[in-house]
């Protein structure tokens, strides 16, 4: 199944095929590219569909937060204005050339990757305490 883990992907990968496995951090459709940061136990990576792999595409236009998924694809360097360095793996991402969601999600009442009010923070603690900025204390 798996042939890396999502945050041990560096520069050294470029040019390989890998088969990545984890949950959807976040997605970005700019209409005719969709972006996602793909998360697993190791960390996240940015992964993207283009329009030549139109299969791949259609499915990760139903992609949504926390959906578990298998993606198949090449590392690719990014260009150096686009490199995250934020990111452990900032310089790199993967072009999928297939996609398998294992499992879909139900929306969260909390957007882990947003500002949420105080009072739905409280109402679903258990959410919250999933945020980046608790998991670091």
């Amino acid at each position: 199944m798996r042939t890396e883990y999502c945050g041990q992907l560096r520069l050294s990968h470029v040019g390989q095929q890998v088969t990545l496995c984890g949950w959807v951090n976040r997605r970005r459709d700019l209409g005719s590219l969709i972006f996602i940061d793909m998360r697993d136990r190791e960390g996240i990576v940015q992964v993207f569909f283009d329009p030549d792999r139109a299969d791949a595409l259609k499915l990760a236009s139903e992609l949504r937060n926390e959906f578990c998924i298998q993606v198949t694809g090449a590392v690719r360097a990014r260009d150096e204005k686009n490199v995250n360095a934020d990111m452990a793996t900032g310089e790199i991402e993967v072009l999928a050339s297939s996609l398998t969601i294992i499992n879909r999600a139900d929306s969260l009442p909390l957007d882990a990757n947003h500002i949420n009010t105080e009072e739905a923070r409280l109402k679903y603690r258990y959410l919250d305490l999933r945020r980046p900025k608790w998991r670091s204390d």
